[in-house]
C-alpha cells in the first residue's frame, strides 16, 4: 500500500474575510452565542490542528470565512468570533492522520457538522464527496478522497438559546398513572384535515389545539415521540425512492429535525420545538423522547464521514482489534464508545440539554443494552447507569429502556438498574399469543398480568417498571395483528425479506382486508380484546398513534422506509366506534386504582391460596389449582381483584380505596360458562365491560354464585355492588 495513502493530507485554503478572534473558552462544547459574540469548542483528542468555517445564507456552498482554531484545552479546541449573530452557519474541517488501520480517518477536504449543533440547516445531498476515501478506489476506505464536501452537507447553525416558557412547568405524571401514547411528529398529522396545511406533519402540528385536544379526550398522559433528533436518510434508500421515516439513524444528538420544522431551518426549528412542548405542558401531557445514543449514521468502515468520524473516529467510535473496523452491536455498522468519557459527557450534555433547555420529561432508549457495554458483555453497573444515577437532572426523569441489542446476550429485559422502566418484550409476546389462541401457560399469563413481578420485584423496582404494549413502531399495527399471519413488506424493496417473521399474529381466518361480516366482527372484538388485556394489566399501558382508530399499514411490519401514506395516519378512515370504546376504556381504568397499583400484590404466589389482593379462579367458581397453571391448553381464568386492599395513600394521606373487580378472560373459541365465587368476595355484581359487544356498559347484575356466560374470545369484567 502506497505511504501517501495514509500520509496526514494538507489542504490549501482561503478566505475573502478576516475576522478578529479570540481564544475564547473550551467550556461549554458546541456553538453559545452571548448577544456580543459566539464561542466555539471542540472536541478532538487525536486532531493537529482545526479550521471552523464559516458561511452566508445566501451561498452555503463556499466558506464567507475560514478561522484557524488555535487554543486547545485538555483535547478541546476553542474560539471567540465577535460580531456573530444567531443564524450563522458553520462547519469544522478537521486536520490529523489518515490511517484508517490505525483507528484515524481525518481528512480536512470534509467539511463537517458539529456534534455539539443546536440546530442544522438541512439535509444531507448525496454524494460521492461525502466519503473520506474514493468511492469505488480499488483499495476502498484506505484510498484518500481530495474532494470538497461542502456543497452537499447541511451547516451547523448557531441559535438564539433566549425563549420564554412563561410559567411552563414539567407535568410530572408518575408512572402509575402514565399512559405512553408512541406517536411520530410527521405521521401523526401529515393527513390531518383540521390542521392548517403548512403545519401539518410539524412539531407545530402537535402542538396545535385541534391536536392536543384529540389526545386529551382519548385519555393519554404522556406522548412519546419517535426519534426528533436530526438523522439521515441512508444513500441507498434515498435512491431507491424512499426515506429513513423512523429516524433511528442520528447525526446531530442536539438538534431537533428540520425535517419536522414548519418556520424555518435556521433556527427556528428549536423555537417550533419549545412552542410544541409548551403547548402540550399546558394541557398536562408529558413530553417523552426517543433517543438514539447507540450509534450514529455514519455506518461502518465504508460509510460517509459527516461528523464524528472526521472529528475524531477513534475517539467516538468502538472498535475492533483491527481498528479499521467497528463494533456492531446496532445493526447499523458502529457503536458510539459509551466507555469514553468524551462520548459519556456528550450524552449526557445532550440529556440535560433536552430537560433543560428544551423541557423535555424523559427518554426512551433505543437499544438500551448497547450503552452498557463496558468490554463484551452487558454491564449493568457500568459507567452509563453510574452517571445517569448520580446526576440531578437527568435521574429526576422518565427513563425507559428498549432492553435488547442485536449482541451476544443483548436480551436484557428485566435486568435494567432501579430508577429505570423498560419496554416489556415478554408481556407483548405472551398477551399475543394468548389471544391468537396459542398453547401458552396461564401462569405467564398470571405473571404478565399482574406487572412481571418475576422480572422486577426482585431488584426492588415496581410494577411500574413494566411498560406493558402489544404493538410499537416496530411491527404490526393493532389492526394488522388481527388481519395478517405473514408480514407485507414488498415495498420496502427487499424482497419481503427485511421485518420479523415470527410475529404472533393471527388473520381470523383470511390474509388482509374481508368483506366477510363474522370475520370483520371477529378482528373488532380481537382489537377490542387486546385493548383492554393492557388497561387491566399491571404496569404502564402504552399504545401506537393510530391503534384507537384502526390503523393499517397493510400488513407491513418494517415501515422504517415508507414516509407515506403507508405510515401516516389516516384520519378519514378512523374507526369511530374503536376509538369510542378506547376513549371510553381508558376513562375507566383512570377511575379506578384498583388496576394501577404502585406496589406488588402481597403474600403468597401469584397463583397461591388465601391472598388478601388478588384470587384466581376457574370457571366452576373455586380457586385455581397449581396443577391447572402448568397446562398450556387452559386458555380462560376469573381474577379478583380488591380494591379495598391496594395499601397506598393518596397525595392527601388518605387510604386509596377502590371497587371490588371480577375479570373473566375467555381466549377459547367456544363461549364458556363462568359461576361466580362465594360471597365473601362480593354479594352482587354487575357487568361493567364486555368485549364481545361494542359499548362498554351492560349493566346487568349478578349474585355471589350465579354463571355468567362468558362468550368465545372476550372479557367481561364485573364490579361488586355494596
Amino acid at each position: 500500500m502506497s505511504e501517501t495513502l495514509h500520509a496526514p493530507q494538507k489542504r490549501e485554503l482561503s478566505t475573502d474575510k478576516v475576522r478578529k478572534v479570540s481564544a475564547g473558552a473550551s467550556f461549554p462544547l458546541g456553538a453559545t452565542w452571548d448577544g456580543k459574540g459566539v464561542n466555539f469548542a471542540l472536541y478532538a483528542e487525536n486532531a493537529t490542528s482545526i479550521h471552523l468555517c464559516l458561511f452566508d445564507e445566501n451561498d452555503s456552498e463556499k466558506e464567507s470565512s475560514i478561522i484557524p482554531v488555535k487554543e486547545m484545552d485538555s483535547h478541546i479546541w476553542h474560539v471567540y468570533v465577535p460580531g456573530l449573530a444567531p443564524g450563522q452557519l458553520y462547519g469544522y474541517r478537521v486536520f490529523g492522520p489518515y490511517e484508517p488501520e490505525n483507528g484515524h480517518r481525518f481528512n480536512p477536504n470534509k467539511l463537517l457538522i458539529d456534534p455539539y449543533a443546536k440546530a442544522i440547516s438541512g439535509t444531507i445531498q448525496w454524494n460521492d464527496t461525502l466519503f473520506g476515501y474514493e468511492v469505488g478506489h480499488p483499495d476502498g476506505d484506505l484510498s484518500y478522497s481530495t474532494e470538497d464536501n461542502a456543497a452537499f452537507i447541511p451547516k451547523s447553525v448557531v441559535i438564539n438559546p433566549h425563549f420564554d416558557w412563561e410559567d411552563d412547568q414539567h407535568p410530572g405524571v408518575p408512572y402509575h398513572k402514565t399512559i405512553i401514547y408512541e406517536a411520530h411528529v410527521k405521521g401523526l398529522t401529515r393527513l390531518s384535515a383540521q390542521l392548517p396545511e403548512n403545519i401539518r406533519g410539524t412539531y407545530a402540528g402537535i402542538g396545535h389545539p385541534i391536536t392536543i385536544n384529540y389526545l386529551k379526550e382519548l385519555g393519554i398522559t404522556t406522548i412519546e415521540l419517535m426519534p426528533v433528533h436530526h438523522f439521515v436518510s441512508d444513500r441507498n434508500l434515498v435512491e431507491k425512492g424512499l426515506a429513513n421515516y423512523w429516524g433511528y439513524n442520528t447525526i446531530g444528538f442536539f438538534a431537533p429535525d428540520v425535517r419536522y420544522s414548519g418556520s424555518g431551518a435556521m433556527g427556528q426549528q428549536v423555537i417550533e420545538f419549545k412552542n410544541m412542548v409548551k403547548a402540550l405542558h399546558k394541557a398536562g401531557i408529558e413530553v417523552i423522547l426517543d433517543v438514539v445514543y447507540n450509534h450514529t449514521a455514519e455506518g461502518n468502515h465504508l460509510g460517509p464521514t459527516l461528523s464524528y468520524k472526521g472529528v475524531d473516529n477513534a475517539s467516538y467510535y468502538r472498535l475492533t482489534s483491527d481498528l479499521r473496523y467497528y463494533m456492531d452491536y446496532t445493526g447499523t455498522g458502529n457503536t458510539l464508545n459509551a466507555r469514553m468519557p468524551n462520548v459519556l459527557r456528550m450524552i449526557m450534555d445532550s440529556l440535560r440539554y433536552w430537560i433543560l433547555e428544551m423541557h423535555v420529561d424523559g427518554f426512551r432508549f433505543d437499544l438500551a443494552p448497547a450503552l452498557a457495554r463496558e468490554l463484551h458483555a452487558v454491564d449493568r453497573l457500568s459507567a452509563f447507569f453510574d452517571i445517569i444515577h448520580q446526576d440531578p437532572v437527568i435521574s429526576q426523569v422518565k427513563l425507559i429502556a428498549e432492553p435488547w441489542d442485536i449482541g451476544e446476550g443483548g436480551y436484557q429485559v428485566g435486568k435494567f438498574p432501579p430508577g429505570w422502566a423498560e419496554w416489556n418484550g415478554k408481556y407483548r409476546d405472551c398477551m399475543r399469543d394468548y389471544w391468537r389462541g396459542a398453547n401458552s401457560m396461564l401462569s405467564e399469563f398470571a405473571q404478565r398480568f399482574t406487572g412481571s413481578a418475576d422480572l422486577y420485584k426482585n431488584d426492588y423496582r415496581r410494577p411500574t417498571a413494566s411498560i406493558n404494549f402489544i404493538t410499537a413502531h416496530d411491527g404490526f399495527t393493532l389492526n394488522d395483528l388481527v388481519s395478517y399471519n405473514e408480514k407485507h413488506n414488498w415495498d420496502n424493496g427487499e424482497n419481503n425479506n427485511d421485518g420479523e417473521s415470527h410475529n404472533r399474529s393471527w388473520n381470523c381466518g383470511v390474509e388482509g382486508p374481508s368483506n366477510d361480516v363474522r370475520i370483520r366482527l371477529l378482528r373488532d372484538k380481537q382489537k377490542r380484546n387486546m385493548l383492554t388485556t393492557l388497561f387491566l394489566s399491571q404496569g404502564v399501558p402504552m399504545i401506537v398513534a393510530g391503534d384507537e382508530f384502526g390503523r393499517t399499514q397493510h400488513g407491513n411490519n418494517n415501515a422504517y422506509c415508507q414516509d407515506n401514506e403507508i405510515s401516516w395516519l389516516d384520519w378519514q378512515k378512523a374507526d369511530k366506534g374503536l376509538l369510542t370504546f378506547a376513549q371510553t376504556l381508558i376513562r375507566f381504568y383512570k377511575s379506578h386504582p384498583v388496576f394501577s397499583r404502585r406496589r406488588w400484590f402481597k403474600g403468597k404466589p401469584i397463583w397461591g391460596h388465601d391472598v388478601e389482593d388478588i384470587a384466581w379462579f376457574l370457571p366452576e367458581g373455586i380457586e385455581m389449582t397449581q396443577e391447572r397453571w402448568s397446562h398450556d391448553y387452559a386458555k380462560s381464568l376469573g381474577i379478583f381483584l380488591n380494591g379495598k386492599a391496594i395499601r397506598m395513600e393518596d397525595d392527601n394521606g388518605d387510604l386509596i380505596i377502590d371497587d371490588n373487580f371480577y375479570l373473566i378472560f375467555n381466549a377459547n373459541d367456544e363461549p364458556v360458562p363462568y359461576k361466580l365465587p362465594l360471597a365473601q368476595y362480593g354479594k352482587r355484581w354487575i357487568k361493567v365491560l364486555d368485549t364481545s359487544e361494542p359499548q362498554l356498559v351492560d349493566g346487568k347484575q349478578y349474585d355471589a354464585g350465579s354463571t355468567v356466560m362468558v362468550p368465545d374470545r372476550s372479557v367481561v369484567v364485573l364490579q361488586a355492588q355494596e
